[in-house]
């Protein structure tokens, strides 16, 4: 059985985010397997797929301690891995997953993803918050699977630097998960939106690029900005990812390119 590490949201090897995809499986392993292969991978997520029909699979998605039930990079990457590694699809291909129905468009030049919006709720106060970010002051807090800061500026995202303990502890209390979106209007750059995410929560102190949380990023940009596709651009340091986002009322369309930087063979 073969896997692929696979960067997505990336125009280049080593930018984006790495995911390992799984070759699909006409039936599902065990749960507890599937979490011993994501925990040997080491990657922020494995992507393990169940094939259901013509260009149709179930999708899960594991990090190295636990499955979640969402995972934008990731399906990017199973995605690139059913057209471009397998050549499986003849179509858009469909994923069932705990997300709900996922669609996704294109080829390895620029894919396109269907996935439900997650519109936030702005919040009065975050006792805290200021502190868990080094004393920087949010503009606006939001709330919806993730925590979302609002920053002054580009380079308060860049240089950020959160307590992960208190970030965890205040998300948890504020958004059920422990994770944390800071975000700003770019500068004068080719992208209108920068931010970056924080996963201690589950274990992840900072993600390179996170297709969830643009879920909530792009309708509460596309209402601050007036325009409903707009380019963001996740600012890990020292790699980075893009990602062409589109809000459509219930629905947000998560556009970017994958590129397979590894193949391997399982022996278990």
């Amino acid at each position: 059985m073969r896997q692929w590490t696979i960067d997505a949201f990336a125009a280049a090897p080593f930018m984006g985010n790495p995911a390992c995809v799984v070759e699909p499986f006409d039936e599902w392993p065990a749960a507890r397997w599937m979490q011993n292969l994501a925990r040997e991978n080491n990657q922020a997520d494995t992507a393990f797929l169940r094939r259901r029909g013509p260009d149709e699979y179930d999708l899960r998605w594991f990090t190295p301690t636990v499955e979640v039930p969402m995972c934008g990079h990731a399906t990017l990457a199973a995605a690139h891995a059913v057209i471009a590694e397998l050549g499986e699809a003849a179509g858009p291909v469909v994923f069932q997953s705990a997300w709900g129905r996922l669609t996704v468009n294109g080829s390895a030049a620029f894919y396109e993803m269907d996935l439900p919006a997650d519109l936030p709720r702005r919040l009065a106060q975050a006792p805290g918050l200021s502190e868990a970010l080094g004393g920087v002051e949010p503009l606006e807090v939001w709330s919806a699977a993730y925590l979302v800061a609002v920053l002054q500026d580009e380079a308060s995202v860049i240089t950020v630097a959160p307590t992960l303990s208190k970030v965890a502890a205040l998300s948890k209390t504020l958004s059920g998960r422990g994770h944390l979106v800071v975000t700003a209007k770019a500068d004068d750059k080719p992208y209108h939106v920068v931010s970056r995410f924080f996963a201690p929560g589950i274990g992840i102190p900072e993600d390179p690029t996170t297709g969830s949380a643009h879920c909530i990023l792009a309708p509460l940009w596309s209402a601050r900005l007036n325009q409903p596709k707009l380019t963001y651009f996740q600012a890990f340091p020292g790699r980075g990812g893009s990602i062409v986002a589109e809000f459509r009322g219930d629905r947000v369309t998560l556009g970017g390119q994958a590129i397979t930087v590894m193949e391997s063979v399982l022996r278990v």
